[in-house]
């Protein structure tokens, strides 16, 4: 398993990966993905093995604990240090599913969150994912202000250790 960060020729299979893993309402557009990998490549990160994107986790740090709709459609760059590291998408190929790749991508996120002194990873889930993100040491915050794809979606984060 090769782990690293986004290139433009990522593109198409991140778009189809995309929409395995989120509704038509939830899933990120193409031109979404595009501002991303071109804006924000340091914090999307991608799981490959022979040659085919298995999983990617990405988002924007952001100056507020929680995330908020408009950064669904509008991305900026980082800012090199503090902040806390957003997860606007995590998703893994159904068929490598099971085998620990969401959890290693998150770990992978958090040390490079960690590095650049960042102070949470951010993130709102559907409520049957809160167990598994709990499990990677998010604390549930409660029910979301998000109203994106008209969901009920629940804020998780977790704080990092500052040195």
């Amino acid at each position: 398993m090769n782990i690293r960060h986004v290139r433009k020729e990522d593109l198409n299979q991140l778009v189809r990966l995309e929409n395995t893993g989120f509704t038509p309402e939830e899933a990120a557009t193409e031109k979404a993905f595009i501002n991303r990998t071109k804006t924000i490549p340091d914090t999307f990160i991608i799981a490959e093995e022979n040659q085919e994107i298995v999983g990617y986790v990405n988002g924007p740090v952001i100056p507020v604990p929680f995330i908020t709709d408009d950064l669904f459609n509008t991305t900026v760059p980082n800012p090199e240090r503090g902040g806390h590291q957003s997860i606007l998408g995590i998703v893994v190929n159904p068929k490598y599913q099971g085998r620990g790749i969401a959890s290693l991508l998150l770990r992978q996120l958090e040390k490079q969150a960690q590095k650049k002194e960042r102070l949470t990873v951010t993130l709102t889930c559907r409520k049957e994912l809160i167990p598994f993100y709990e499990k990677n040491g998010y604390a549930n915050q409660g029910i979301a202000d998000s109203v994106h794809a008209g969901i009920q979606w629940f804020n998780m984060n977790k704080r990092l250790q500052t040195k």
